[in-house]
């Protein structure tokens, strides 16, 4: 019976002993089990508090990442030009959310409607946990791929208007999508599929965009390469979603704050020592101190972009943190990329970039790609809470626990 409390209530029902069904069988209401050492869920549950912290981390996501991109912009365009330094800012900031490690463990889901979020306690009495050999390989396998990606959008924001590398950057929906159906078999529907061409389409525009409003001095053909490696950016930061859903289900097999901390700061803690490394190989580090005396704000001003554009880089994980923890993976993912799009409005205010048809269109078809995806994770959403509601009814009560195996619903 114990190891029956670690699965969702559809797979509990299945394995219900015949005495509960019998009793089922002679009760006017449905039944169904939840996990034990969890006082009161009631689905009604969103109450306004829950709403209140969803608001406030899709805030800290959305103003995270655009501040964060827009300082990075700003260091470029006056004298900065290390692209390592670009990309260790990007990271650096992660011990911040060590702090996050001694926040109290809640006693139940933030949101029941979210399976994969499980309490510590459930966790401990799953199955023996991941050894200390496959986690460092996991660790080390995501950090690389984060400090590659990282530098990959460092080059882009380097030498592409920030408009353009923003709307090219909500591909990365369309990759996820993609990754997700060949590792985590998501499968394809209507609405998924039109997000994924929409979103082709919109970058593919950008291809046709003339450089003249980009970067001073950069030439055709680092303006495109800038295209080529933010689309390998945003590719590989829709396979390094893919791979942290992968990893959850077949690796760590469940979803704690503590666990979802981990898959965040030990890979990061790795990228942080592979661009270091790359700063001093590169030897872009000899030219710092005289890149921060000819820039162009002053050095305070240098100091203050770089540890801003941290900060806010650091912003953008604690907000994503918590709608992981609070939603889903994926709907934090979605409130980053419909994010991406207001970029471009901020770079037309503070960086007098212009906003022309093809821009526009590629905005739009960024923005419909979004609410497609979006839509097709609302149907998914209501048609899992539907099935739970034929299975435990609209209310489910919970007396506290501690010693009984399960506790039944529709009492």
């Amino acid at each position: 019976m114990g190891e029956l409390a670690h699965h969702h209530p559809q797979e509990l029902q299945l394995h219900m002993a015949d005495d509960q069904e019998a009793k089922e069988e002679n009760s006017p209401h449905p039944r169904s089990i939840i996990p034990n050492s969890q006082a009161t869920i009631t689905p009604k549950s969103k109450n306004f508090r829950w709403w209140i912290r969803v608001v406030f981390y899709s805030l800290f996501v959305l103003s995270g990442q655009s501040v964060a991109t827009l300082l990075g912009t700003l260091y470029y365009n006056k004298g900065g030009n290390s692209k390592w330094l670009a990309t260790l800012v990007q990271l650096s900031g992660f011990p911040i959310l060590f702090l996050l490690y001694i926040v109290p463990t809640t006693k139940k889901p933030s949101d029941p409607n979210n399976t994969d979020i499980q309490t510590d306690a459930q966790a401990q009495s799953q199955s023996q946990s991941p050894s200390l050999k496959r986690l460092a390989l996991v660790y080390l396998g995501l950090g690389t791929i984060v400090s590659l990606d990282c530098y990959l959008f460092s080059l882009g924001l380097l030498y592409l208007p920030v408009s353009t590398y923003s709307l090219i950057c909500s591909s990365q929906l369309a990759f996820n999508a993609l990754f997700s159906f060949f590792l985590n078999a998501q499968k394809f529907t209507p609405y998924t599929t039109n997000s994924l061409v929409l979103l082709t389409i919109s970058s593919t525009l950008l291809v046709f965009q003339s450089n003249s409003d980009g970067p001073k001095g950069i030439s055709r053909g680092k303006y495109a390469l800038g295209f080529v490696c933010t689309i390998a950016a945003s590719a590989g930061y829709g396979l390094l979603l893919s791979l942290d859903q992968l990893c959850f289900r077949r690796v760590m097999r469940h979803h704690t704050l503590r666990v979802v901390l981990n898959m965040i700061v030990y890979p990061s803690l790795v990228a942080n020592v592979i661009i270091v490394v790359g700063l001093f190989g590169s030897g872009e580090w000899k030219h710092l101190s005289r890149e921060m005396d000819g820039y162009e704000l002053g050095k305070e001003s240098y100091v203050m972009t770089l540890v801003g554009t941290a900060i806010a880089w650091q912003v953008f994980s604690i907000g994503t943190i918590g709608l992981i923890i609070d939603m889903s993976s994926l709907f934090s993912n979605s409130i980053s990329v419909v994010g991406l799009p207001i970029v471009p409005i901020f770079a037309v205010v503070f960086f007098g970039e212009k906003m022309d048809g093809v821009k526009v269109m590629a905005m739009v078809l960024a923005i419909w790609g979004f609410v497609s995806y979006a839509y097709q994770y609302y149907l998914d959403d209501a048609k899992l809470k539907a099935q739970r509601r034929s299975i435990g009814g609209d209310r489910v009560s919970v007396k506290s626990a501690q010693n009984a195996p399960i506790a039944r619903t529709g009492e």
